[in-house]
């Protein structure tokens, strides 16, 4: 049995918290993007980032690896379901005011093709389809980089007042 490991590293998530604090939540997500804000630890735990920002959409990308397997040999299903929900409550995040937070009540998947390493780097794209006053709601799909549909999903998410 050959052993591997897997280093990683992130920013303390106060800093990014705190961060957050005045910022609407597309003006924090640019920040993340252009580097000024350190974006989450799961991003560098489950090899993924922001690429992409607008108004109720978002764009993730990552690279599937071995690490990320389960025990069949391919891309655990748990790592779709995280790039997806990050794309798709990142989208929700992106229409909230200074004042306003959110949190994922229901994410619901479909995993349509195995993912692998040689799969190559994945496209999560998070898009609102409704805003209501607490309620909104969101699509998302991840693709391959010759636009084959690998998942796709969507969540229900509750806003409420930042503390």
């Amino acid at each position: 049995m050959s052993e591997r490991s897997k280093q990683v590293r992130w920013a303390d998530p106060s800093v990014l918290m705190e961060a957050a604090k005045g910022k609407t939540g597309r003006a924090f997500l640019n920040a993340i993007l252009q580097g000024e804000v350190p974006p989450a630890p799961i991003s560098a735990t489950l090899d993924f980032k922001l690429v992409e920002v607008g108004e109720g959409m978002t764009r993730f990308e990552g690279e599937p690896n071995e690490s990320h397997f389960n025990p069949m040999g391919s891309v655990h299903g748990g790592w779709s379901a995280t790039l997806l929900d990050s794309a798709m409550g990142s989208a929700v995040m992106s229409l909230c005011d200074e004042k306003t937070a959110y949190s994922t009540a229901q994410l619901a998947l479909h995993l349509t093709r195995a993912i692998f390493p040689a799969t190559g780097k994945v496209i999560a794209e998070g898009r609102v389809v409704h805003r209501g006053k607490t309620v909104v709601t969101a699509e998302g799909k991840l693709t391959d980089e010759k636009g084959r549909v690998l998942a796709h999903g969507t969540t229900t998410c509750v806003l409420f007042p930042r503390d």
